[in-house]
C-alpha cells in the first residue's frame, strides 16, 4: 500500500516534546517514514525550522501549519499539521494531506460565513446551527452535531439541524464518561473518538439502541479545549447513516469546524462576562440598575399596552448602615446576598427582581393592584425579618421597608413610578420601619414641603435671616432673673414665624444643624457682649446644642475663640444638651470627652428636658454637668397630682445631693411656682414667668424691673 493510500485511510499521528523532541509516531507515520522515527521535528518535516517551531510555541500552537512531508520513494506530501497539547505535556501532532484546491476554497468560503457571524454577534446556538448546516451542504453524506459540555461535565446540544430533535432532546443532560459513545468519550478523554460501527462499538454499548433507532451507524467525534489548561468546552461531531472510516476531505472539514466552534465559544464566554459586568449585580448575582431598566420599561410598555396594571415594590433594608459600620463591608456584602437570596427565592419567576444599589431593592409586579401591592409588600417584609445566619453562625435581625407604586394610576413611566415609589418607602421609614406603604399625593406634598423647607433653610443660613429670643430664668425664692435661655425663631418673608419643631428636623435631617448651632452660639455670645458693654445686667445665657453639634470636632475651640473675642467669662455661658445624646454608647464617650474641654474652661452644662424617658441615673455620675432642667410634662398638674409632686421632690434632693442646680421648665401657674418653692427647686422659666422675647423687648422687660 502506497503512503498516499494510506493517508485516506489513518491520520498519521506524532508525539513531541515542547522543545521540539519526538517521542514516538503512530503505525501510519512510521509507514511513511520507512519504520524509521526521526529524533527532532525538523528533521521530519524539513520546513518546521528550530525558529519557526519556536514561533509557533509562542502562539500557543494556534494555527494549522502547512508543511511537506519527505516521503520514501515518492514525492513529499503537501501535508497540514495541527498540534494539541495532552495531558501529561507532550505535544499531539495530527498530519493531514492538504486538500485540491476546490474543497480548500469551500472550507475557506465556510470558515468566513462562520466567522462574519460571531463577528456581528449572532447567538452561540445561531452560529453552531450555520456551521452543521454548511458542513452538510459540503459533505451531504453526514449529520453534523455540536454538544456543549457544562462545568458539571454533562452535554447539552448547541446545533443538530438534521438529527432528529427526540434524539438531540436524549442527549440533553447525559454525564460524559470513559464510555459514553463518540462524543461523551471524546469530552472524557479530551482527544478525538473514531467510532466505525455504533452496532459493534463498545463504547456505545449503553447508547447503540438510541442512535440506531434514528439510523446512526457511525460517528466521529472530536473535542473543542478552550484554554491551555485543556477545558472542555463542547464536542463536534459527524453522524453517518452507514458504517466505515472517515475520509480525508471530513477530517480537514471536522480539523476547521473544531476550531470555529472554539472561537464562537470563547467569543460567547467574552459576551457574557462583559454581559455580567454591565448587567448583573456582583455581589448578590441579582440584575443590577441598568438591566432592571431595560425589563422594567419593557414590561411597563406591555402592561400599559394591553392596559393591564401592576405595581412597583422599592425596598429598603432596616438597620443596614449599622451592619456596615460594626461588623465591616464582609458582614455587610453576607447580608445582602442572602437577603438576595431570600427575596429572589419568595419572587421566583420575577425577572425584574434587581439589586439597585447599597442596600435598596427593587420588582415590578405585572398585574398587581393596590391591595395586591400591599399585600405582598407586607409578606416580603415578613420575610426578610426573620432572623438571618451568617456563614460564622451569627445570627442577625433586620427589618424592611417597602414602598410601593401602582401604574397607571401613580405614573406611566418608569422614573414617575420609581419617585413615587421613593416617596412612599421614606412615608415607611417615618412610620417606623418594617412596614410598607403606598403612595399618595399626601406623601407627595409633604416631600415638596421638605424640599421647600431645605431650600429656603439653606438660604436663610447664608444670609443670616435667622433671629433670636431670650425666655428669662428666675429664682423662684426672691424673683432675681439669673440669665435667659437662648431660643432660635425663623421670621419667614412669605410664611412668617416657622415653628422650630417644624424646620430643626429637617436642618438635622439635610446636615445643617452644626452649622445652626454654631451660628446661634455666635450670635448669642455676641449679643450678650453687646448688653454687657450697655451695662445691661444679665449673668448668663443658656444655648441649646443638637446632639451633631456637640460631637461635631470644633465646638470647644469655637467656645474658646468666641470668648477671647468677646471678653466675657466662661461661666456666663452654659450649654444644653438633651438626654438622647447618651443613648448611643460611642456618642456618649465622645460627648464626655467634649463636656469635660468645656466644664475645664468654666462653662455650664445643663441637662435638658431632665427624666422625659431616657434618664440613666448612671450617667448624672459620668457626665461633668453642672445643671439639670426638669420637663414641663413634670410641672403640668404639679399642683393637681401627687405622684407628679413626689417625682419633682425626689428630682429636687437628688440634684442637691449631686450639688446640681436644678430648673423647672414650662412654669405657667403661680400655683406651680408655689409648689416648687415648697419642694426646694432653685430656679424656674415658664410663661407664668416670662415669656419668650426679642433683644428690645428684654432689655425694656430688665429695665422695668429696676
Amino acid at each position: 500500500m502506497s503512503a498516499r493510500d494510506s493517508l485516506h485511510r489513518e491520520v498519521a499521528v506524532a508525539w513531541a516534546t515542547p522543545d521540539g523532541r519526538l517521542v514516538s509516531c503512530n503505525p501510519t507515520l512510521l509507514d511513511w517514514l520507512d519504520d524509521s522515527c526521526p529524533e527532532r521535528m525538523e528533521q521530519m518535516l524539513p520546513g518546521l525550522t528550530p525558529a519557526r517551531w519556536s514561533a509557533w510555541r509562542t502562539s500557543g500552537f494556534a494555527e494549522v501549519l502547512s508543511l511537506e512531508l519527505p516521503c520514501q520513494g515518492s514525492e513529499p506530501i503537501a501535508v497540514q499539521v495541527q498540534a494539541d497539547l495532552e495531558p501529561g505535556g507532550l505535544l499531539m501532532l495530527s498530519l493531514l494531506a492538504s486538500l485540491p484546491a476546490t474543497e480548500r476554497l469551500a472550507i475557506d468560503a465556510l470558515q468566513r460565513a462562520v466567522l462574519a457571524a460571531v463577528a456581528g454577534g449572532d447567538e452561540l446556538a445561531s452560529v453552531m446551527d450555520l456551521l452543521c448546516r454548511e458542513v452538510e451542504s459540503l459533505a451531504p453524506e453526514v449529520l453534523c452535531s455540536v454538544l456543549r459540555v457544562d462545568e458539571s461535565g454533562r452535554v447539552h446540544p448547541l446545533a443538530g439541524p438534521s438529527l432528529h430533535p427526540a434524539y438531540s432532546q436524549a442527549l440533553d443532560g447525559m454525564p460524559i464518561g470513559p464510555v459514553a459513545g463518540s462524543c461523551g468519550t471524546a469530552a472524557w478523554r479530551r482527544e478525538p473518538v473514531d467510532v466505525r460501527s455504533i452496532a459493534t462499538d463498545p463504547l456505545w454499548a449503553p447508547y447503540k439502541d438510541l442512535a440506531l433507532g434514528y439510523g446512526l451507524a457511525a460517528c466521529w467525534s472530536t473535542p473543542v479545549l478552550t484554554d491551555p489548561e485543556r477545558r472542555i468546552g463542547a464536542t463536534f461531531a459527524l453522524y453517518y447513516r452507514e458504517e466505515g472510516p472517515v475520509a480525508d476531505y471530513h477530517r480537514h472539514l471536522v480539523q476547521a469546524c473544531a476550531q470555529l466552534v472554539r472561537v464562537a465559544l470563547l467569543h460567547d464566554e467574552r459576551a457574557q462576562r462583559i454581559e455580567q459586568l454591565a448587567y448583573v449585580d456582583a455581589i448578590t448575582g441579582l440584575p443590577n440598575r441598568a438591566r432592571f431598566t431595560q425589563r422594567a420599561e419593557a414590561l411597563l410598555r406591555a402592561q400599559l399596552d394591553t392596559q393591564a396594571g401592576g405595581a412597583l415594590l422599592l425596598m429598603d433594608l432596616d438597620r443596614f448602615k449599622a451592619v456596615n459600620e460594626l461588623q465591616g463591608h464582609a458582614v455587610g456584602n453576607e447580608v445582602l446576598r442572602r437577603t438576595g437570596a431570600r427575596l429572589a427565592q419568595a419572587l421566583q419567576g420575577q425577572a425584574t427582581l434587581s439589586r439597585l444599589g447599597d442596600d435598596e431593592f427593587v420588582v415590578m409586579l405585572a398585574g398587581a393592584d393596590r391591595e395586591g401591592a400591599e399585600r405582598e409588600a407586607l409578606r416580603l417584609c415578613a420575610l426578610v425579618a426573620e432572623p438571618l445566619v451568617l456563614e460564622r453562625g451569627q445570627q442577625l435581625r433586620l427589618g424592611l421597608s417597602v414602598g410601593f407604586s401602582v401604574f397607571p394610576h401613580d405614573g406611566q413611566t418608569l422614573e414617575s413610578l420609581l419617585k413615587h415609589a421613593d416617596i412612599a418607602l421614606n412615608a415607611a421609614k417615618l412610620s417606623g420601619r418594617n412596614t410598607a406603604r403606598g403612595f399618595s399625593a399626601a406623601q407627595a406634598q409633604a416631600l415638596e414641603e421638605k424640599a421647600w423647607m431645605e431650600r429656603e433653610l439653606r438660604e436663610a443660613l447664608a444670609a443670616g435671616a435667622f433671629a433670636l429670643q431670650f425666655q428669662p430664668k428666675l429664682s423662684l425664692a426672691d424673683g432675681r432673673v439669673l440669665g435667659a435661655e437662648v431660643l432660635l425663631r425663623w421670621p419667614h418673608v412669605q410664611r412668617g414665624l416657622i415653628p422650630p419643631d417644624r424646620f430643626i428636623p429637617v436642618a438635622e435631617e439635610c446636615g445643617m444643624v452644626v452649622a445652626l448651632d454654631a451660628w446661634v452660639l455666635e450670635a448669642a455670645m455676641l449679643q450678650l457682649a453687646r448688653w454687657r458693654a450697655e451695662g445691661l445686667p444679665l449673668a448668663s445665657l443658656a444655648v441649646n446644642l443638637s446632639p451633631p453639634r456637640l460631637l461635631h470636632g470644633d465646638l470647644v475651640e469655637q467656645v474658646q475663640r468666641l470668648l477671647a473675642l468677646t471678653g466675657l467669662e466662661a461661666s456666663s455661658l452654659t450649654l444644653e444638651v438633651t438626654e438622647r445624646l447618651m443613648l448611643d454608647e460611642r456618642q456618649d464617650r465622645r460627648a464626655v470627652e467634649q463636656l469635660s474641654s468645656l466644664r475645664a474652661l468654666g462653662v455650664g452644662v445643663s441637662i435638658d428636658d431632665f427624666g422625659t424617658g431616657y434618664s440613666c441615673l448612671g450617667y448624672l455620675r459620668r457626665l461633668p454637668i453642672s445643671e439639670l432642667k426638669i420637663d414641663r410634662s413634670f410641672i403640668r398638674e404639679l399642683a393637681e397630682r401627687t405622684e407628679d409632686r413626689a417625682l419633682v421632690g425626689a428630682l429636687v434632693t437628688m440634684a442637691k445631693g449631686c450639688q446640681l442646680d436644678l430648673v423647672a421648665e414650662g412654669v405657667e401657674t403661680e400655683a406651680q411656682a408655689q409648689v416648687l418653692r415648697e419642694l426646694g427647686c432653685d430656679a424656674a422659666q415658664g410663661f407664668g414667668l416670662a415669656r419668650p422675647m426679642t433683644a428690645a423687648a428684654l432689655v425694656d422687660w430688665l429695665r422695668a424691673r429696676g
